[in-house]
């Protein structure tokens, strides 16, 4: 065979270097949005019931508003992401957060006006709220577009530590700012913020989108309800967590629940950064399974821990255990559904997380109202076990 009949050499498989730098040029867009949602987070419910004069009832339920927008949004993220293409359902979600940064400031400069600001404010907490899942479900199916399907687990992995890195962050520099520069920079922040990303995101190449039959949501929604109800009994070990802790170290008189909160983090995030790839390494049910076992360990210790240094470690085995759930069983539930459709996919399998953390609240306060504080986390590891129990009977169909 001559030279010119030579066959073109297969391009070289990318370097785990540079399939990260790819996932975290895309993943960055997640950063700026929920660094978005991280800013006003801890400072809305004070300018309602402080500035405004509602109750902490409305309070709470400003800050819900965005959480039932994001849930019940799901799947026009999925059908945008797939049917519009990934980089144009980003470009709508940041738009929707620079107009919600609009909105906050209309609200915060109507302080005069208690209702009018409310009515603003919720409304801008919506746009808020659509712009996450828009961002959330549209920088994973790029990322998985762009760098192929074995790197899936991967692509959640890192677009989880964007997200709980960017509200980890937001929400101090949040307080500060308001403390410094008053409430109507909340929202000038967040629209400038947003408008500098849609700058950004103008001139990065975007992957095709995907040609095929559109399944419908609830049908895509049904095939992963398993892994995503797996998912959800794991992770309301979270929302228990982060919701209950300070009054769970006050009701034993201890100090220092904001440590617990920082373990639980950090713990989170190095086992993401870590063991990021042992999904790829041991398959998505075998690393869910042995990190299920892991927070629950963590949950118990929380259960029974006579003093401030085991619930510490309590919580960092729980951080350190639920990490790769959320990537692990997605996985395994985005296998399910064909490529055309993995916008969908991805929302159905959000909305099961979304669920974790909308009923730990009310079914954790009212165990704590009848047993104490302490039996949230011994029920929560029970509904831990159940997930492992639920994935270690999917792995065995998954083999058969």
């Amino acid at each position: 065979m001559s030279a010119a009949q030579t066959p073109p050499l297969p391009a070289p498989p990318a370097s785990s270097l540079a399939v990260t730098l790819q996932i975290v040029s895309i993943v960055f867009y997640t950063f700026i949005a929920f660094l978005c949602i991280g800013l006003p987070i801890a400072v809305i419910p004070g300018y309602v019931h402080d500035q405004l004069g509602f109750s902490a009832v409305v309070a709470g339920v400003t800050i819900g508003s965005q959480y039932l927008a994001t849930l019940l949004s799901r799947p026009l993220a999925g059908r945008m992401a797939d049917g519009i293409g990934t980089k144009r359902a980003i470009i709508y979600g940041l738009s929707g957060i620079a107009l919600s940064g609009v909105l906050t400031l209309l609200a915060t400069l109507l302080v005069s006006l208690p209702v009018t600001s409310l009515v603003i404010l919720i409304i801008a907490r919506i746009f808020l709220g659509v712009a996450q899942g828009l961002i959330g479900v549209g920088t994973i199916s790029w990322c998985i577009g762009q760098v192929g399907t074995e790197h899936t687990a991967r692509a959640i992995s890192w677009n989880g530590i964007a997200s709980y890195g960017a509200i980890a962050i937001g929400a101090p520099v949040g307080v500060v700012m308001i403390d410094q520069l008053g409430f109507d920079s909340l929202g000038i922040t967040l629209a400038i913020t947003a408008s500098l990303a849609l700058l950004l995101i103008r001139n990065k190449p975007s992957v095709p989108v995907i040609r095929g039959e559109r399944l419908p949501f609830w049908s895509v929604f049904g095939t992963v309800a398993p892994y995503g109800l797996s998912l959800t009994l794991a992770s309301i070990g979270y929302g228990t967590l982060t919701t209950f802790i300070t009054l769970f170290y006050l009701s034993r008189g201890w100090h220092g629940a904001a440590y617990c909160l920082t373990v639980f983090g950090v713990c989170f995030i190095l086992s993401r950064l870590i063991f990021i790839n042992a999904i790829s390494r041991f398959g998505g049910f075998t690393s869910a399974i042995s990190c299920m076992a892991i927070e629950t360990l963590g949950l118990v210790l929380l259960w029974l821990s006579p003093t401030t240094e085991i619930a510490l470690i309590g919580a960092g085995l729980t951080g350190f255990g639920l990490s790769l759930v959320y990537p692990a069983l997605g996985v395994e539930a985005i296998k399910q559904v064909p490529n055309s459709s993995r916008g969908a996919g991805l929302s159905a399998y959000a909305v099961f997380f979304d669920l974790a953390l909308a009923i730990a609240g009310p079914v954790m306060g009212s165990i704590a109202l009848g047993l104490g504080y302490a039996w949230i986390f011994f029920y929560a590891a029970l509904l831990s076990l159940a997930g492992l129990s639920l994935t270690l009977w999917l792995a065995r169909r998954a083999r058969r």
